[in-house]
């Protein structure tokens, strides 16, 4: 995580538009995009609400770091089921 941002950042610094989306179920693959601060995943925001269709792009996508865009997937559990659920969801 801390590579993927650490180039992310350089990449926005050269001008670049960009988005990462992180689908680790520790839900910290934006944190330094974001000044340390924890994102609410797709996932958990999607099981409040019901369906990932009930949820607006504004609610799971934050901006970072010179306008990087930030989106948390989510997944399940360490060790328990495929990762996998939370990019399809997302």
């Amino acid at each position: 995580s801390t590579t993927s941002q650490n180039t992310l950042a350089a990449m926005a610094e050269m001008g670049k538009r960009i988005m990462i989306v992180g689908c680790d179920p520790k839900a910290d693959s934006t944190r330094l995009m974001l000044h340390s601060k924890a994102q609410t995943t797709v996932l958990s925001l999607a099981a409040e609400r019901g369906a990932v269709e009930d949820l607006e792009l504004e609610e799971v996508m934050l901006e970072g770091y010179r306008g990087v865009r930030c989106v948390e997937s989510g997944g399940p559990e360490p060790g328990v089921g495929c990762a996998g659920r939370g990019i399809i969801t997302s």
